[in-house]
């Protein structure tokens, strides 16, 4: 079994009080690590659901996996303190600037930033304002990109360096109709990871993990309305019909994302940089076979 500790290490997440942020933070913190967390509110009443549904998710994933004979026991199963909450945008420059600082003041030192914060509602292209597209490009592209360059110029001061590591999307490779500017915004981010990867080594090892839909009050409720895990799940549950198009039969959980962030930044990825780990539970069906009608023969049959 494997196991990963980050004893003494000190890791921030961004847009870690809800959703996949929610589910790394405390999946580092649970392996030992000092964690940051930074919004634009406090964690609430919302986000203590949204750390039970990450409990639960897991749960059911260390069941599936048992199943399949894999472990996913990456860390001690012991939770450990919840994660510190910082209240910084990280679209303000200045805000950063001040987090970063305290989180130096305090822990003295800063091993791994998760750039997590992000995210889109539906938009159609031809009807989006300039505002809302520079909106969305400043908080998944820019952002990110500005945050990373003040975290590695700490992590190159460190005798150990640092890990950075980014949330992606598979939005970012291939068509996202409804979501353009997020998916050119996640592209760049990608081509960044590779850049970052080359101009920062070897101190800093700079990844990144691209999920397809994750099953987040967020993803799920926007996108959809509905949700493919409650009461409301069925044969007419768009969610249940998009899981079921999905090779591995569901959605991904926020512990799918934790578990692989919690790798990357582990020394068992230690010559991985510049990557880019793909989660989509075995890829979407080709456009060919939906409209024939032969994806079905590749649907996940209910278990």
């Amino acid at each position: 079994m494997m196991e990963i500790d980050f004893t003494g290490k000190v890791v921030l997440v961004t847009g870690g009080t809800k959703g996949i942020g929610a589910g790394i933070a405390q999946a580092f913190a649970d392996a030992g690590a000092t964690v940051y967390v930074c919004g634009r509110t406090p964690p609430g009443a919302a986000t203590a659901k949204e750390h039970a549904d990450v409990t639960r998710n897991a749960r059911g994933a260390e069941s599936a996996s048992a199943h399949e004979g894999t472990s996913p026991n990456l860390h001690a199963s012991t939770r450990r303190p919840a994660p510190r909450f910082i209240a910084a945008d990280v679209r303000d420059i200045d805000a950063i600037d001040a987090m970063l600082a305290q989180i130096e003041t305090e822990a003295g030192r800063l091993d791994v930033v998760i750039n997590n914060a992000g995210g889109a509602p539906f938009a159609l292209a031809a009807e989006a304002s300039p505002r809302f597209t520079e909106a969305v490009i400043r908080l998944n592209l820019l952002a990110p990109l500005q945050l990373a360059q003040r975290a590695n110029a700490r992590m190159q001061r460190q005798p150990e360096g640092g890990v950075l590591l980014f949330t992606g999307s598979v939005s970012g490779l291939r068509p996202s109709p409804g979501t353009a500017a997020y998916g050119a915004a996640k592209a760049g981010l990608l081509n960044a990871v590779r850049s970052l990867a080359v101009e920062w080594a070897p101190k800093v090892r700079v990844c990144a993990v691209s999920p397809s839909l994750v099953e987040t009050e967020a993803a799920t409720s926007g996108h959809t309305g509905a949700s493919a895990t409650g009461t409301d799940a069925g044969p007419q549950n768009p969610l249940a019909a998009i899981a079921a198009t999905v090779p591995a039969g569901r959605l991904a959980q926020p512990a799918d994302i934790a578990a692989a962030c919690l790798y990357l930044a582990s020394p068992y990825a230690a010559y991985a940089s510049g990557s880019n780990l793909i989660l989509e539970g075995g890829g979407e069906v080709p456009a060919f076979l939906a409209a024939t009608g032969m994806h079905q023969a590749f649907a996940s049959q209910p278990g």
